[in-house]
């Protein structure tokens, strides 16, 4: 009975050794959330004992609400590591006591890059875009309206886009009407006298009156616009008061809008005048031909004609004309 008992004594003290050897083991439990506090599903945790191995002792993978939790965790010191794809690498330290349950602090996850992608059609892509409504609107269906834009943010035009509106209005059948009237009513009245009559002095009739639109629409609409960075349209303005509508209307006659958006003098417009005037004088005979201040005068009776063709846009055209972009809807 003695030696069972010095036996069952030894067994009792070596059990109590080992007891000893292995601490009473924890747990380790936390939450992972993102760089905005919201939590985190699908992070990858590793626990690894800091003084060890540093291969993980334990691995979880965070739930729908962004919780992982180690249990049977060895007493010792301790680190976690966060990781998630798009996110930096994240990990906490810290000791953990025999029998001991922590709850670690919110482990926040940084961006480390992130794509974004901004779909936005190209500046230019949209101009050609608003260029091309421009192109179908006709007063009453039938005459060109093409220099006047009715979209609310319309985009600037680039030399090209407005070299191609120049010469597409110069092209018109419309615009070779017009001309051709307006040659017929030069043949009537015999002006210029030396030109005479006949079917030569009316093509001279008609060749001069075209090259007057055309020169006039080339310089004013296209070459110094370029030069100078300003848009040769009328930007329909078709809200606030009349009273307001009404002066933008005759402002825009002098000023414009530039390529940056801000409004400016209209450099464009009057040196195109009076450099068409200019050059008209080389094709015209003597007889008819004006000195600078009556050219003068004429771009300036211009001005006083363009200010009320803008109220007529501002107010009329609008309601005339079948195809247009109804960004800002005309109103009487």
């Amino acid at each position: 009975m003695l030696r069972r008992g010095i036996q069952f004594m030894l067994i009792f003290c070596g059990l109590a050794g080992c007891l000893r050897a292995y601490p009473e083991a924890g747990s380790i439990h936390g939450t992972v959330v993102d760089n905005k506090g919201d939590v985190c599903e699908g992070a990858h945790v590793a626990l690894t004992e800091t003084a060890g191995s540093s291969a993980p002792l334990k691995t979880a993978i965070s739930d729908g609400e962004g919780r992982y939790d180690f249990d049977n965790v060895p007493a010792g010191p301790f680190t976690v590591t966060v990781t998630a794809s798009g996110f930096s690498t994240q990990t906490v330290s810290g000791v953990l006591h025999p029998g001991e349950s922590i709850e670690l602090k919110p482990v926040s996850l940084a961006i480390t890059s992130s794509t974004q992608v901004h779909v936005t059609a190209d500046i230019h892509d949209i101009a050609q875009a608003q260029i091309e409504l421009q192109e179908q609107q006709r007063i009453l269906g039938v005459v060109p309206n093409f220099y006047v834009s009715y979209a609310k943010d319309p985009a600037p035009l680039t030399s090209r886009q407005k070299f191609h509106l120049a010469v597409r209005s110069e092209v018109d059948p419309v615009t070779f009407l017009f001309d051709a009237g307006a040659a017929g009513i030069e043949q009537a009245d015999n002006s210029p006298a030396s030109w005479g009559q006949g079917g030569t002095a009316y093509a001279k009739r008609f060749a001069a009156a075209y090259g007057d639109d055309m020169i006039d629409t080339m310089l004013g609409g296209a070459v110094f616009p370029s030069i100078f960075h300003q848009d040769p349209r009328y930007f329909y303005k078709g809200t606030g008061t009349k009273t307001s509508r009404i002066f933008y209307a005759i402002r825009s006659s002098v000023i414009c809008r530039g390529d940056n958006g801000n409004w400016q003098f209209n450099y464009s417009s009057f040196l195109g005048d009076f450099a068409a005037s200019g050059i008209s004088e080389s094709y015209y005979p003597a007889d008819v031909r004006n000195s600078f201040s009556f050219i003068a005068g004429h771009v300036l009776l211009g001005k006083a004609l363009g200010a009320g063709q803008n109220l007529v846009q501002e107010f009329l055209i609008p309601h005339l004309t079948p195809k247009l972009s109804r960004n800002n809807p005309p109103q009487p």
